[in-house]
C-alpha cells in the first residue's frame, strides 16, 4: 500500500456542547442577518436596475454594514459569496428551462433568524489535533473584549485518527437539526493508505433519471439501478410538505431535513455498493459519464425534457454523486475519469452506427445495422467504456458510416451475439430501505 495526501471533511461532534452553544447560536443568527441584509440589498439594486449585483460589488458596499462586523470579517465574506452562488445557481436554472425555479429567499424562522453555517477560514480558526481542540473567532460586535474567541473540544469518529490531519483549510460550524447540537466540520488534507488498483478491467457508468445508474464491465455484464424507491420517498416527504400550514414550521423544516439525509444516504449507499462491486470484478478504471452539458443540444439552446424529466434533471444531483464515487473509488486504489456522453445514447456500442431512431422507446436500443438489441442505458454505459478501453471493432470507424459486414461477423464471433443477451437483460438491483443497501432485485423482501 502506498501513503497518499487526499482532501477530506471530517465531522465532529463537540464536546463541550452546553458551554459552546450560546457563542455559536449568536455566530449562526449573525450569518442569517447578514445574509438577510444582503438579499435584501440584492432586491433594492435588482428592482431599480434590473441586475442581480456581483459578489465582488455586494462584497464591497456591505463591507462597511454593522451586520458586518458580527463575524470574522472571512466568515462575512464567506456568507455573501453563498448568497452570490445561490443566485447564480437560480439564474442557470431558469436559462435551463426550470419555470419554477425560485429565487433565494430570506432566512427566516418564524419571526426568528435560523442558525446559519458559518465558515472559518485560515484566519478564522486554528485546530489543535493532539488535544482535539478548535479555536474560532467571533466578529468584533460579539465579543466582549479583543481576544474573545469560542474553544471547541471536537470529537471524531472512531475509525478517523486526527494525527493523519496534514492541514485544515476550513471549518464550518454546522448546526444538525435533528440531534439539535452544533457540529465541527474540517476542510483538510489527511494522509491515508491507498491499496494497489484491484485490477486492469473497465466498467462504464451511465446516470440518468429513471435508472440513476447503469453499469457496463469489461467482458460481458451489465447492471442497472432504477430511481424508483428514491422517487416513491421524494414523493412522500414533499406530499407532507405542501400539507404544512408554513414552509419555515419545525415539522416542515423536520420534514426537508428527514428529507435530505435520506437522499444523501442513497447517494452514499449506491457509490459504496458500486465501487465494492468493482473490487469483486477486479475494476481498475471507472468511465461515468459528464452531465455538464445534458441541458443544452448541440446549438447550445436548452433541451425541453418534459416537465417531469425537467424537474428530475434539477432534482437529482449527479455531480454530488460522482464526487463521492470518486473520493470511495480512490479510497480502493480505483481511478475515475469523467467522459463525455455526446453521442452515448444514439450509438451502437457493437458496431458504431449512430442514429437517433436506434432508440425505439426509452428502455430500448435496437441498430438496424448490425442488429443488436441492448438496454437504452446499458447501451449508452457500454459507449461509455468504449471511450476508456475501446474495442478494436469500433475504433476508427467513421461515426457518420457503419462497419463493414464482415467487421460486424468478426465482432460478433469474438464476444457472442450480443443480442438478448447481457446488454439486453442486465442485472438489476434495488434499494431495499429495511437494510439500508442495495440487493438483487429477486432478493429484495424476500
Amino acid at each position: 500500500m502506498a501513503l497518499e495526501v487526499v482532501d477530506r471533511t471530517l465531522v465532529a461532534s463537540i464536546r463541550n456542547q452546553r458551554e459552546v452553544q450560546p457563542d455559536l447560536d449568536a455566530l449562526g443568527f449573525a450569518a442569517s442577518k447578514l445574509w438577510n441584509v444582503g438579499r435584501w440589498t440584492c432586491d433594492r439594486v435588482w428592482s431599480d436596475t434590473g441586475l442581480i449585483p456581483e459578489e465582488s460589488d455586494l462584497k464591497a458596499h456591505l463591507k462597511t454594514h454593522e451586520r458586518y462586523a458580527d463575524l470574522h470579517s472571512q466568515s462575512s465574506q464567506r456568507v455573501l459569496e453563498e448568497l452570490a452562488e445561490a443566485f447564480d445557481s437560480w439564474k442557470g436554472k431558469r436559462r435551463n428551462g426550470d419555470s419554477k425555479a425560485n429565487p433565494p429567499s430570506y432566512r427566516k424562522h418564524n419571526d426568528d433568524h435560523p442558525r446559519s453555517t458559518v465558515t472559518f477560514k485560515a484566519a478564522g480558526f486554528k485546530v489543535d489535533t493532539k488535544f482535539g481542540r478548535v479555536r474560532l473567532s467571533k466578529g468584533k460586535n460579539l465579543k466582549e473584549h479583543w481576544s474573545d474567541f469560542i474553544l471547541c473540544d471536537i470529537e471524531t469518529r472512531a475509525d478517523v485518527d486526527l494525527d493523519d490531519v496534514k492541514s485544515v483549510q476550513q471549518v464550518r460550524a454546522v448546526w444538525n437539526a435533528s440531534s439539535s447540537k452544533w457540529e465541527a466540520h474540517l476542510v483538510c488534507k489527511v494522509e491515508v493508505e491507498i491499496p494497489e488498483t484491484p485490477g486492469e478491467n473497465t466498467v462504464g457508468v451511465d446516470l440518468g433519471v429513471n435508472n440513476f445508474a447503469a453499469l457496463a464491465y469489461e467482458g460481458g455484464h451489465a447492471e442497472l439501478y432504477p430511481l424508483n424507491c428514491l422517487k416513491q420517498d421524494d414523493y412522500y416527504h414533499s406530499k407532507h410538505i405542501a400539507h404544512c400550514d408554513d414552509s419555515t414550521s419545525d415539522r416542515a423544516t423536520r420534514l426537508n431535513a428527514k428529507k435530505a439525509n435520506r437522499r444523501t444516504h442513497y447517494f452514499h449507499a449506491l457509490s459504496k455498493h458500486i465501487v465494492e462491486r468493482c473490487v469483486e470484478g477486479n475494476v481498475g478504471t471507472i468511465a461515468i459519464g459528464d452531465l455538464g452539458g445534458i441541458r443544452e443540444n448541440e446549438d447550445g439552446d436548452v433541451k425541453d425534457w418534459g416537465k417531469h424529466g425537467n424537474l428530475d434533471l434539477h432534482s437529482w444531483a449527479f455531480d454530488r454523486f460522482t464526487r463521492m464515487l470518486e473520493y470511495k473509488a480512490e479510497s480502493e486504489g480505483i481511478a475515475v475519469e469523467r467522459v463525455s456522453e455526446r453521442d452515448t445514447s444514439k450509438s451502437c456500442s457493437c458496431c458504431g452506427r449512430k442514429r437517433k431512431a436506434n432508440r425505439v422507446e426509452r428502455g430500448l436500443y435496437v441498430c438496424d445495422e448490425c442488429g443488436m438489441v441492448a438496454n437504452a442505458d446499458v447501451n449508452g454505459a457500454e459507449n461509455i467504456r468504449q471511450k476508456v478501453t475501446p474495442n478494436l471493432a469500433t475504433d476508427g470507424v467513421d461515426e457518420t458510416q457503419s462497419v463493414s459486414s464482415a467487421h460486424q461477423n468478426a465482432k460478433r464471433s469474438e464476444d457472442g451475439d450480443r443480442s438478448n443477451g447481457w446488454l439486453a437483460q442486465p442485472s438489476t438491483f434495488v434499494f431495499d430501505s429495511e437494510s439500508g443497501c442495495f440487493a438483487p432485485r429477486e432478493r429484495v423482501g424476500s
